[in-house]
């Protein structure tokens, strides 16, 4: 299943919802004729063009499925598996692939599905693949380099193509729209039905339209991601933005009080949290916020998040991120780190002398000079080896 953010179904439900889409899927298979050969080659040949009607139908119907999904913060879009390219193995394959979907009369999933209701061809079908998945595995060694050639790594079509992925799912709902028309065409003709029936064409009209207003809501539902990171761009948005702050004696003084209650959000670089961290911290980055990780940790109940950067300023955008996310409890640390560093952990005591209410504000970063470092070594000597446990993305699909 799906990388669904929050965690709406567990790695345990996973199975039970897989094993029902299994069925459904298997059902819908058979019940549309994909078990049947004459129906499958039918592409081929001209006189049947189901097969591209239900895939198109099924690409859209994910695409867009996707989109609103990513777009309402429901899905982990960094976690979901993009199958790597590699080109000569790709066209080799699906030259291999045509060849015998053409002769045999099935793909590998309704090969299965046709065998399962007993259909004969259906059974040697998936003999046959069983034993090319053999001689493929026995012969790696010798098909390696070629199946290996050319890899162009994890990528994504419209961003190939250099356009938006609002853009490419309007396209490519208007090429399948186009598609179930064109080959409506070639099937009268082929079939030599002359004039179809008005009511099949008004009913093709309609589900157009549909399909095109359906296309053009991915325009209003553009990635959510890339529209709120863009937005972050605006310096002067980003400073007019109402926002909690908490102050560097504060926050001393809750890490020396061992506050519970508190989870600091380290937006620094890897290095430098590495080299220096606080107690009670967790390293993000911006886009990291829309992942898993970053909902269980801004998730948990009677907790305050602090989020800190070098500069006040990166620390706002990371808290207007999950602000708008919908996370609540949040501060920014005023300042940022560096002014931290500078009034607590490298504390020197001014020359010149102190007011009364700056007496007890010095006496006290002179403790916190003292105790935060002990602290922040404490925490480096209890975290060293340890291994954080990240969400992986989703392999799979067919």
């Amino acid at each position: 299943m799906g990388p669904l953010v929050p965690d709406i179904i567990g790695n345990e439900l996973n199975f039970i919802v897989a094993l029902f889409c299994g069925v459904g899927f298997g059902f819908v298979l058979e019940q549309a004729g994909f078990s049947t050969s004459k129906k499958l080659v039918g592409l081929f040949y001209g006189y049947d063009f189901t097969v591209l009607r239900v895939f198109f139908t099924a690409g859209v119907t994910a695409m867009i499925g996707v989109v609103v999904l990513a777009h309402f913060g429901l899905l982990d879009m960094n976690l979901v598996f993009v199958n790597p390219t590699f080109l000569w193995s790709a066209i080799v394959g699906g030259i291999i692939m045509g060849i015998g979907f053409v002769i045999g009369g099935f793909c590998p999933g309704t090969g299965i599905c046709a065998a399962a209701i007993g259909k004969i061809d259906g059974m040697f079908f998936m003999f046959g693949t069983f034993i090319g998945v053999l001689i493929f595995a026995e012969g790696y060694p010798l098909f390696e380099g070629v199946y290996k050639t050319a890899n162009l790594g994890n990528i994504r079509l419209y961003e190939t193509l250099g356009i938006s992925q609002s853009l490419f799912a309007f396209l490519l709902i208007l090429m399948a729209v186009g598609a179930f028309w064109f080959t409506s065409l070639i099937e009268n003709k082929v079939n030599g039905v002359k004039n179809s029936d008005l009511k099949l064409k008004r009913i093709y009209v309609l589900l157009t339209g549909v399909a095109i207003i359906v296309g053009l809501s991915a325009f209003i539902m553009p990635d959510r991601k890339e529209a709120m990171l863009k937005e972050l761009n605006n310096n002067n948005f980003v400073a007019s933005y109402n926002t909690e702050y908490m102050t560097s004696d504060e926050l001393a003084f809750r890490i020396m009080d061992n506050d519970a209650n508190i989870q600091i959000i380290d937006l620094r670089s890897q290095k430098e949290f590495d080299s220096l961290s606080l107690p009670k911290s967790s390293r993000l980055t911006l886009t990291s916020l829309f992942e898993k990780d970053a909902n269980k940790l801004l998730s948990v109940k009677n907790k305050i998040n602090i989020f800190i950067a070098n500069d006040e300023l990166t620390a706002k955008k990371g808290y207007i991120l999950s602000k708008e996310l919908g996370y609540g409890n949040l501060f920014v640390l005023q300042g940022g780190f560096n002014q931290f560093k500078k009034d607590i952990i490298e504390f020197a005591k001014p020359d010149k002398a102190p007011t009364r209410d700056e007496i007890d504000t010095y006496r006290f970063r002179a403790k916190a000079a003292t105790v935060i470092p002990q602290l922040i070594q404490e925490n480096k000597l209890k975290n060293a080896g340890g291994e954080k446990k990240q969400a992986k993305r989703v392999i799979g699909g067919c």
